[in-house]
């Protein structure tokens, strides 16, 4: 074989194993901003002093490139989705209101009809029970994947996605306190519910007085008492 041929042979093929090189290292990097982009993602989540803004930041950036980028994004969206979903149950559980449905000052403002205490006990628990249904449904495998299967993704990546980001998410949903708590707000709930039909249905057997709510008999009064202290 002509020795010139041999040269140009040899250089195509170290440029070849120089690009497959090049393209190995670069996936390998990729991989690399991809696990640590998210695991500090889930250590600012697991943080003492969650800083929101922070995560928010990460939340709504991309550090990789290609078909990491789309994977990343996928991450991403389906934790953005989670954490938005988990912040509005914060936010629900947390409102001033819940603590003021049956307060005196409430009796006066929307009493005795209390349109706006119904509407908002009825709007508050199907909210909850809505954001329930969201936080149990992200801890399933169907859920997560649906963040990535329609992208058109070499099985590589989805794979990836599956393996490393999803991995066995059903077998690690086992604690409840999420779920119980909004139970628990779910039931006083009901309890406010039961209270202030009680009130509608005896409006005009009960008044304000020395910022005290009074019944006209022991029969009534015994009833209100004994529904509050369900609580």
């Amino acid at each position: 074989m002509n020795k010139k041929i041999l040269i140009a042979i040899f250089v195509i093929v170290a440029i070849v194993v120089g690009v497959v090189a090049y393209f190995v290292l670069s996936d390998y990097q990729q991989e690399e901003k991809l696990t640590a982009e998210l695991t500090e993602i889930s250590n600012l989540s697991n943080s003492e002093n969650m800083d929101i803004n922070k995560i928010n930041e990460m939340l709504d950036r991309t550090v990789t490139k290609g078909d990491y980028a789309v994977v990343e994004q996928a991450c991403k969206e389906y934790l953005k989705d989670s954490f938005d979903n988990i912040v509005k149950i914060a936010e629900v559980m947390n409102d001033d209101k819940i603590t003021n449905v049956l307060t005196v000052s409430n009796y006066q403002e929307d009493g005795k009809e209390f349109t706006n205490t119904k509407n908002y006990i009825t709007t508050t628990k199907q909210t909850l029970e809505d954001c329930k249904a969201k936080y149990v449904e992200f801890f399933t495998q169907e859920k997560a994947m649906s963040y990535i299967n329609d992208k058109g993704l070499d099985s590589y990546y989805t794979d990836l996605y599956k393996n490393e980001f999803v991995g066995d998410i059903e077998s690690q949903y086992t604690d409840k306190t999420v779920e119980n708590s909004i139970d628990e707000i779910l039931g006083i709930l009901n309890v406010y519910e039961e209270v202030i039909n009680f009130l509608v249905e005896n409006q005009n057997s009960w008044e304000i007085s020395n910022d005290n709510i009074v019944f006209n008999s022991q029969s009534l009064s015994d009833q209100y008492t004994e529904l509050v202290n369900k609580l």
